[in-house]
């Protein structure tokens, strides 16, 4: 499953203009800039899971984190490389495959957060996911899950498994089944249904924050 992940997000970022990948939004969401202007998340050690171009971990690093960006795609992880020399912020970039073994990852976290990117994991690789983050997670850190709900009528609006129309396959969840997925690792401080903008449409996403 991995493989077939690494490909298809290798080939979206190597043929795709950044302006054409459909989460690839430089401007940060506002849900995660309002858990930093909020004081929620202070300037720390973080984790952006599945970074893409690195606009998010950049936004943190202009706030005075200390950011760790990761991807399975070795032309994301370039971009993202690119993009924070031109911009002149300090951040890490590496790639990873966040089901692996993690040797690339040496230190642990107080932030750790994954934005629209838990959509790509399917239910059976979850739980190893969860693990790996509550392993990297320092005592007392933050975890931030944003992902589509099962009502978002996104991609035909029918079944949990979607195809797309970049050609990856997606799976939409709902909130208890994820609450029964975290709640096995962390304790849920925060959990919606919410409404957020996209690129060109709204989406339906479930919003996790834990500790």
């Amino acid at each position: 499953m991995n493989h077939k992940l690494k490909q298809q997000m290798e080939g979206i970022y190597s043929s795709l203009s950044p302006e054409a990948i459909p989460w690839n939004i430089e401007t940060p969401p506002e849900l995660l800039v309002s858990v930093v202007t909020g004081g929620l998340i202070k300037p720390c050690r973080a984790l952006d899971l599945g970074c893409g171009t690195g606009n998010y971990a950049m936004y943190l690093s202009s706030k005075g984190f200390e950011v760790t960006g990761i991807d399975i795609s070795e032309t994301a992880i370039h971009m993202a490389r690119q993009n924070a020399l031109e911009k002149g912020l300090s951040a890490y970039f590496i790639v990873v495959d966040f089901l692996s073994d993690l040797p690339e990852l040496k230190v642990t976290f107080d932030f750790i957060y994954d934005w629209d990117v838990l959509h790509h994991i399917f239910p059976e690789y979850r739980a190893q996911w969860v693990s790996h983050v509550r392993t990297l997670l320092n005592p007392g850190g933050k975890y931030l899950s944003v992902c589509f709900h099962q009502n978002d009528p996104a991609f035909g609006g029918k079944g949990k498994y979607r195809k797309t129309p970049i050609g990856t396959e997606l799976y939409f969840s709902d909130e208890n089944e994820l609450r029964n997925l975290f709640e096995t690792e962390f304790l849920i401080l925060e959990s919606r249904v919410l409404k957020i903008p996209g690129k060109t449409d709204s989406h339906i996403v479930n919003y996790f924050l834990m500790e």
